[in-house]
């Protein structure tokens, strides 16, 4: 019996507990990865995590993916005294809705990141030093290959689901149409077929902000000492910036003032606003490369699922297998729900089974992290699509 939204099962709020990360070496020798900017890559290590058992049959296996500044650490906490768990904690665990009592849940970090997995900061094995600027150029479908070969190493041939928000979103459309006999279910979240012209803009001020930082040294910081966090800081800003929605900068700050109730007349942070965008600038700064922004939001820039079909997206989706549960949320400027009606018309064109929800919900598009919204409908509508996925998929078996 589903639960309506709202409701949650009894352990909702248990955790997967304390979860290892895994590092495994692909691509070794001459088996190198062939990017689509026509330069190989390898060895690729890559850092991944997985949470519940993979059934015998091999069947049972979820992929997650994740957005720009997340990574492989989905769920549960590494050590007992971690101040937080794992990014979508409140999505992965036993009776959530990824239920690990039910599926095994996989989540790497992306190729370029920075968070265990082969990026700009690695080591290049030709210098013995961190490759920087020479890291070649990549885009979602080369993270996806490195998906697809760790889930290789794995022994998975066919994933039950693949998931994810942001740009988590886009590697799940990728991995609809690439490989469209291993998924069986696909649920792209806030997500879009290609950048407007003015998510292209916000990624290039960030990058330029990181450019232009006197620490920058043309990549090769690493060898200085020295790091470009001002760069990184305010690349952060402005992409923080479009993470929310007026509707929640507004609740949350308003224009109040951070120390006094007067105006000081100064260029320090007066306004709460201010100095909340400052903290998420320097927290950034502590757990992210800079050359990894700039890699990752190039690869985001590069994404355009109708380029290959002759910019027509409905034809993209002309061999999909897949069922689609499409989520938008409705103050998400970003990547408006427009963006995701487009695809789900596509979808159509080609008769594809597709859900279509877009969430009413005030924090922009950062809402499929909002603790709110997943135990609310976005909890909901994914518990309910994969139960249905169950039984249609058990049935069939019967039959």
């Amino acid at each position: 019996m589903l639960t309506q939204p709202g409701e949650q099962p009894e352990d909702l709020s248990q955790s997967v507990g304390l979860v290892e990360r895994k590092y495994v070496r692909l691509f070794e020798g001459a088996d190198k990865l062939n990017l689509e900017c026509g330069r190989s890559l390898g060895p690729i290590d890559v850092a991944y995590e997985t949470y519940g058992q993979l059934n015998e049959k091999k069947d049972n296996a979820i992929l997650i993916t994740h957005a720009l500044s997340g990574d492989a650490h989905v769920a549960g906490r590494h050590k007992k005294e971690d101040r937080k768990p794992g990014w979508w904690d409140n999505m992965v665990g036993p009776g959530k809705p990824f239920d690990t009592s039910l599926y095994f849940v996989i989540c790497s970090n992306c190729l370029g990141g920075c968070m265990g997995t082969t990026g700009p900061s690695s080591l290049d094995p030709q210098t013995g030093r961190p490759y920087g600027l020479s890291f070649p150029m990549i885009t979602i479908s080369d993270m996806v290959e490195v998906q697809r070969a760790l889930l290789d190493y794995l022994g998975i041939e066919k994933l039950l689901a693949v998931a994810g928000g942001s740009m988590g979103g886009m590697q799940v459309l990728d991995w609809a149409i690439r490989y469209p006999r291993q998924v069986a279910a696909a649920i792209p979240i806030a997500t879009t077929s290609r950048l407007s012209a003015q998510g292209i803009a916000f990624d290039a001020v960030g990058r330029n902000a990181i450019l232009t930082d006197q620490q920058f040294k043309e990549g090769m910081y690493y060898q200085t000492g020295k790091y470009p966090g001002a760069g990184l800081a305010v690349a952060r800003m402005v992409g923080h910036i479009t993470y929310l929605s007026e509707e929640a900068m507004h609740a949350k700050f308003g224009r109040r003032l951070q120390r006094s109730e007067d105006y000081q007349y100064e260029f320090s942070n007066e306004f709460s606003v201010e100095s909340y965008l400052d903290h998420q600038g320097s927290s950034f700064v502590d757990r992210f490369d800079a050359n990894s922004y700039l890699v990752v939001t190039r690869a985001l820039d590069y994404f355009d699922l109708g380029a290959d079909f002759d910019e027509d997206l409905a034809s993209a989706f002309a061999e999909t297998n897949a069922e689609f549960l499409v989520i938008s949320f409705s103050s998400d400027w970003h990547y408006p729900p427009r963006d995701s009606k487009s695809l789900v018309n596509a979808m159509r064109a080609n008769d594809v089974d597709v859900t279509y929800s877009d969430i009413t919900a005030d924090w922009g598009h950062d809402s499929f992290l909002v603790k709110e919204v997943i135990n609310g409908k976005l909890g909901f509508l994914v518990r309910s699509f994969l139960d249905n996925l169950d039984k249609e998929l058990t049935d069939a078996e019967e039959s």
